[in-house]
């Protein structure tokens, strides 16, 4: 360490002993254009060809084995004519005969994969529509209708999926609608398939629901509490930052993104949600509909918080959810999630392998394609498995040796046997982010070096690096040097440090785009390439949150938020600071749920009390449970003529006045890659 901090220290002396004027500065020729693959990044990608075994082809064969029918060009709009899905923009694939330089050998393949659409036979009386969206749709054939699993994220592409299914198979009515976790791409086509009036009475007994001629809608435990609330309390933040995962913001090409390792991408169309009627809640639950037995396998905290497998003993085949994907996937999503645990997740799988694993001959799953064979199918769930444990395990084992999270994403890989497999390749999730989330779950954000306890904000240190350092110009040289020599890690950060003290430093901005071009040339991971690339052309053009096309929501996920859920939210949304002198109660009766809260307002702080009053309060309000998003929006004329206030109603006006700490409509489009 004292040997690195000597070279360091006299490097800065050295370049502040450079004199530098602006009219010194040197002309690096750099352009705002994307730019093709370095020879360095054309090398490093060559190398992927003899690191693994591009003869084997069991996985595109797979990706295309059954196909029933599909359009020759799929492009799907909405009401209003924009596309909201397409696979039409993928047409370049055929172009090539291998990948191009300026993409990862491997995530080219997965992306050809990913490309392969349309209706498929998984066996007879199991069938997928595949590349409709970025999960599947999956219809199972009982003696007079549908099962189906999955119904994607948007209403119109669930649609177009029910269309080639009806066109091909017959039109039937759907006896169930089963769902494998509360994650928006697995459920929000749900109106696409059935109307809200198509669902059983929650309050029956499945079987009864069954017997009223309505549609169960089957889930997981905890799934509704977890559909709901996973992604509101931090959705803005992890909406943005969503832009960078998805690469919502670039065009598919050769220089922009390809697959992600679990689909082509999100779909922009219409998300809707309906409150499930049944829950299963525990493993070894059977229930059959249709004719269709069923088993089911709770997989809680795995992929998702609530999350269930399902065995078909007449079939032999095991449906795995999103626990088997094809892809290695996160046990930490870089949009922002709570961290997955590595080694529940391999225990579900093994759990499984003794379970169905003797009968099983096949796997098939809600994103990419099944695999077949009985021996495939447990070298498949196993290999998975051991990629998860092995993950988990090697972090401890370098967290007790004494290595920080970032030493040990740097150090970590995996066997070379596990790494070869091309259904546990980096698509998705990564080893090296993998084991950030590892770290995270055991050990935090501290990494015990007391001079981390509270650092100083990004720009702040920034700026003094750069006051440290002395002559920009001769830095930006330097890192010219260095992209030259292939250095793209370390030019992105002392560039982006520049960056963050210096928004303003166009050759700052565009050096360090380049630089995270070529790091996305060469990754293998989808969502990485988007991150890299989507902040290369914010760094070249400026931010395009305002510009993203994102899916719409039509209203039906807020509208399920619990009175508690909504309370918090106004506690995030609050101005904390503007609220700090006051002290106050406030009483919330909701007749239609037949609740009854009190909220105290204590020195800017929101709490709140379930299923009491005070008699004391200050001031009361009666409304509808849904009246209340009028006060998360401060819609102060529907608040008059909503909600009946007792009391001191100034409280309520100064409460939802400052319920301003970001917009609750609309996107927050803050910065990423720059200050």
């Amino acid at each position: 360490m004292k040997y690195h901090l000597s070279i360091l220290l006299a490097a800065t002396l050295a370049l502040a002993c450079v004199p530098c004027t602006s009219a010194e500065a040197a002309d690096l020729g750099l352009t705002k254009e994307s730019k093709p693959a370095s020879k360095y990044t054309a090398q490093v990608n060559d190398a992927v060809y003899s690191q693994l075994d591009f003869n084997d082809k069991q996985e595109a064969e797979f990706a295309t084995r059954g196909l029933i029918d599909a359009p020759k060009m799929l492009e799907l709009k909405d009401k209003e004519g924009n596309v909201i899905w397409s696979q039409a923009a993928y047409g370049f694939l055929d172009d090539y005969e291998k990948a191009p330089d300026t993409v990862n050998p491997s995530l080219w393949e997965n992306t050809k994969n990913n490309h392969a659409y349309g209706l498929f036979e998984v066996c007879d009386g199991i069938y997928q529509v595949r590349g409709y969206d970025m999960a599947n749709l999956t219809v199972v054939k009982g003696k007079t209708g549908w099962i189906l699993f999955d119904p994607l994220m948007s209403i119109e592409c669930s649609q177009a999926a029910m269309q080639l299914i009806e066109k091909n198979l017959g039109s039937y009515p759907i006896k169930a609608v089963i769902i494998s976790h509360p994650h928006v791409d697995h459920f929000g086509g749900i109106l696409g398939v059935m109307g809200a009036e198509e669902a059983a009475d929650a309050s029956l007994s499945l079987e009864a629901q069954l017997a009223s001629g309505k549609i169960p809608i089957i889930v997981p435990e905890g799934f509704a509490e977890h559909a709901i609330a996973e992604n509101v309390y931090a959705g803005k933040a992890m909406g943005r930052r969503a832009n960078y995962q998805y690469g919502v913001l670039l065009e598919p090409g050769v220089t922009g993104k390809l697959a992600q390792g679990i689909g082509m991408g999100q779909s922009t169309g219409t998300v809707s949600y309906l409150a499930p009627t049944y829950e299963i809640k525990e493993t070894g639950e059977r229930i059959t509909i249709d004719g269709i037995e069923m088993e089911f396998q709770m997989t809680p905290g795995t992929e998702a918080p609530a999350e269930m497998n399902t065995w078909f003993p007449q079939f032999k085949a095991l449906w795995v959810a999103e626990n088997c994907t094809g892809t290695l996937h996160n046990l930490y999503t870089l949009r922002g999630a709570q961290v997955r645990d590595g080694a529940a997740w391999a225990n579900y799988i093994t759990e499984a392998i003794t379970r169905y694993g003797k009968d099983a001959e096949i796997t098939f799953q809600s994103h990419n394609w099944p695999h077949w064979g009985n021996q495939v199918v447990n070298d498949y769930l196993v290999d998975t498995a051991a990629v998860y444990k092995f993950i988990n395990d090697q972090t401890l084992t370098y967290i007790n040796q004494g290595y920080t999270s970032d030493e040990i994403s740097n150090m970590i890989e995996l066997p070379e046997e596990l790494a070869k497999n091309w259904y546990t390749r980096q698509y998705y999730g990564t080893v090296a982010h993998n084991s950030k989330a590892v770290y995270q779950k055991y050990m935090g954000w501290y990494d015990a070096n007391p001079v981390n306890l509270n650092p100083l904000t990004p720009s702040d240190s920034a700026k003094k690096w750069v006051e440290y350092l002395g002559d920009v110009d001769e830095v930006l040289r330097k890192a010219k040097a260095d992209f030259e020599a292939g250095e793209y890690q370390w030019v992105a950060e002392i560039t982006n440090t520049i960056v963050f003290a210096d928004p303003e430093n166009t050759d700052a901005r565009l050096l360090c785009a380049d630089a995270l071009e070529q790091l996305a040339y060469q990754a293998e991971s989808g969502p990485w390439r988007n991150a890299y690339l989507t902040a290369a052309q914010e760094l070249r053009f400026g931010n395009g949150a305002l510009d993203a096309n994102l899916a719409k929501n039509d209203g039906t996920i807020m509208r399920e938020m619990t009175a508690p859920m909504l309370f918090d939210y106004m506690a995030i949304l609050l101005d904390k600071q503007a609220m700090a002198e006051y002290d106050f109660t406030m009483n919330v009766t909701l007749p239609d749920v037949g609740e009854q809260h009190m909220l105290r307002i204590k020195n800017g702080v929101l709490l709140v009390y379930e299923n009491t009053k005070s008699p004391q309060a200050d001031v009361s309000i009666t409304c509808p449970k849904n009246a209340l998003f009028y006060m998360l929006a401060n819609d102060q004329e529907n608040i008059a003529k909503a909600i009946r206030v007792e009391g001191k109603a100034e409280l309520v006006t100064l409460l939802t006045k400052n319920l301003n700490q970001f917009p609750f409509s609309s996107v927050v489009p803050f910065n990423i890659i720059e200050p």
